[in-house]
């Protein structure tokens, strides 16, 4: 077995040749860019996250332009990148910040982690990125990397081997190079131990690994059980009026597309004629195609019915969670990725 130096020194070779060293995070790096990055990075991968990432940096490049900014222009520049609770916390840690920290990401653990949206991980992420002190991560990567090298069977989310990992991963920590070491661990996760065909033949870890020693690199880590999706179907309303707007609702802040702007939603055809009938509208709809979408614990099949009227009816006019928008104001409000792809395509 790999001791402790002889990790971090293989890894830290390692990555002085392989790892990435030219993210735009790490450019100028401070403790708002790294903390921006490290929220867009947790389940989504490096390349999705850049063109966002530098959009978002580019609007508000600093924590007090974040928390000045209305949240409807922060989900905005979220929209398509999914898991919209990660922007919510986001502009809600970045007021905490600018009110409480002088608008500078604190350095220390506890006070990080007091803030929306980071955990222990990300917060030891933070504070070896951006301020290089020691910070002990545990994102999917390095989870994937460490149940290889020591063969730990069983799923890395149950709480004696995520206690297990913690331990091994603090061990493993050096206290110098800490934004390289971070940067590479994720890295060899990411780019060699790979869920599936990881580049074994290319690991610096090959001669430590016991997984790859037992032949048991394609069944670790155990995947999480699987639980029967759902599926759910439902019908929103696309109503336009004889300007070209289109009325849009805004979604509770909690719960699916949480915050975002999106459709009259209803649970079926039926529901919602009875609720254009209540509100004195047509009843007679032109059903566009069905569009289906996935979530991490369902499966959803929307089903868009059009409704053009001739004039501004009242009860929605009235309605303040409603409002009228007109195909450039979409592009600057947050709307759930499959209704902006729908309002996109239908004149």
């Amino acid at each position: 077995m790999i001791n402790n130096a002889t990790f971090a020194d293989q890894l830290l070779a390692w990555f002085d040749h392989h790892g990435r060293n030219h993210l735009p995070w790490q450019k100028n790096r401070n403790g708002y860019r790294v903390w921006v990055s490290e929220i867009m990075l947790q389940q989504t991968q490096v390349t999705t996250v850049i063109p966002y990432f530098e959009r978002f940096v580019g609007r508000f490049p600093t924590a007090k332009d974040l928390a000045h900014a209305p949240i409807d222009e922060v989900l905005s520049l979220w929209t398509g990148l999914g898991y919209y609770s990660r922007a919510r916390n986001l502009h809600h840690s970045a007021i905490t910040i600018a009110e409480q920290h002088k608008g500078q990401v604190p350095k220390d653990l506890e006070s990080l982690m007091a803030l929306k949206g980071i955990g222990r991980s990300t917060a030891g992420a933070i504070i070896s990125q951006a301020y290089n002190q020691q910070g002990i991560i545990l994102d999917g990567n390095v989870k994937r990397l460490l149940t290889r090298l020591y063969a730990i069977e069983g799923w890395p989310g149950q709480s004696q081997i995520d206690k297990q990992l913690w331990g091994i991963a603090t061990d493993l920590t050096p206290n110098q190079r800490n934004a390289d070491y971070t940067q590479a661990i994720m890295d060899i996760g990411a780019t060699v131990c790979r869920p599936k065909q990881p580049l074994c033949v290319a690991c610096p870890m090959q001669n430590h690994c016991q997984a790859l020693a037992q032949d048991k690199v394609a069944t670790i880590p155990t995947p999480k059980p699987k639980k029967d999706i759902p599926h759910k179907n439902i019908s929103v309303l696309l109503l336009k009026n004889k300007h070209g707007q289109t009325c849009l609702e805004q979604r509770p802040s909690k719960g699916i597309w949480g915050g975002l702007w999106s459709l009259p939603e209803f649970a079926n055809l039926k529901a919602l004629q009875t609720q254009l009938a209540l509100d004195g509208l047509p009843t007679q709809t032109r059903p566009l195609a069905p569009i289906k979408h996935a979530f991490s614990h369902y499966k959803l099949t929307i089903e868009p019915h059009l409704l053009v009227l001739d004039k501004m009816p009242q009860k929605i006019s009235e309605n303040s969670k409603s409002q009228w928008y007109d195909n450039q104001q979409i592009h600057t409000i947050g709307l759930a990725t499959p209704i902006k792809k729908l309002l996109e395509k239908t004149p």
